[in-house]
This record gives C-alpha cells, structure tokens and sequence, in this order.
C-alpha cells in the first residue's frame, strides 16, 4: 500500500522537491504536489497551507515543505493546530522530531543542505515513529 504525501516548495525549494520525488518513487510513497511547479518567484504561505491543511484533516498522515532556510514554510504550517512541523537538517534530527515531538511535517531547508543529505533526512523522517510514553505528556503541551 502506498503512502501518500503531500509536498511542497517554494521557487528556493521547487528543484529539491522534483529531485525527492523522482528519489523516492520507486519506495512505496506517492507525493500529492501542491505546488510550486516552477522557479518563478512565488510565496510560501501559498504552498505551506494546503500542506499543512491535508496533514490536519487527517488526509494524509505526514507532510514535507521545501524552501530556502526552512523557516518561512514551518511558521506557516505551525499556525494551524494539530501541525507540529520541524525543521530538520539532518537525518538524526528528522529521526528526533517524529520519535519525540510526533511532528507531521517536515520541513527542509534547501539552500543549506545537500541533496544526498535531503534523501537522508526525509528517509529518516518517514521511517520513524512517534515513541509516546513521556513525550506524549509534552505533546499534548504544545497547543495553545
């Protein structure tokens, strides 16, 4: 059974977003490309929020977002309430956030990583699993 994930990137993020996708076909993940489709200026609001948006209803179960430094997609994302979306620029730090912050999306940045180290971190970030026990408690801390 696949999995499906929705992804998506800003102009900074659209190359490494095709390049995970065209990765990682052959795994057992279809990619719902929300956008952007080009290296046209665009805002990443506009890509962060329907990410975060199927993630929230429950239509997917994990996300990615791609933009330059990470940090405008996960502000984004992190304004809705059930999306606890971590930036991640490393595999031990993917592996981390799902296991002890149960985040749902995962958020790359692409002008400070390589692509080999791309492939690495959203291997790690969907093979992992929340751990529960005292991270729960701390979890259920993170809404307001």
């Amino acid at each position: 059974m696949k999995k499906i994930i929705p992804i998506g990137a800003d102009h900074a993020g659209f190359e490494l977003k095709e390049l995970i996708k065209s990765f990682f076909q052959s795994e057992h993940i279809e990619f719902e490309d929300v956008g952007t489709h080009s290296l046209d200026s665009m805002d990443y609001p506009d890509i962060a929020h329907p990410v975060a948006e199927k993630v929230e209803s429950g239509e997917a179960e994990l996300g990615i977002l791609i933009c330059g430094s990470a940090n405008g997609v996960a502000m984004s994302a992190n304004k809705h309430a059930k999306i606890r979306a971590a930036i991640c620029w490393n595999s031990e730090l993917a592996e981390l956030a799902r296991q002890h912050n149960d985040a749902n999306i995962l958020c790359l940045p692409a002008r400070f990583i390589s692509t080999a180290e791309a492939y690495s971190i959203v291997a790690a970030f969907l093979s992992a699993k929340f751990e529960g026990g005292r991270h729960q408690r701390r979890v259920d801390k993170v809404s307001c």
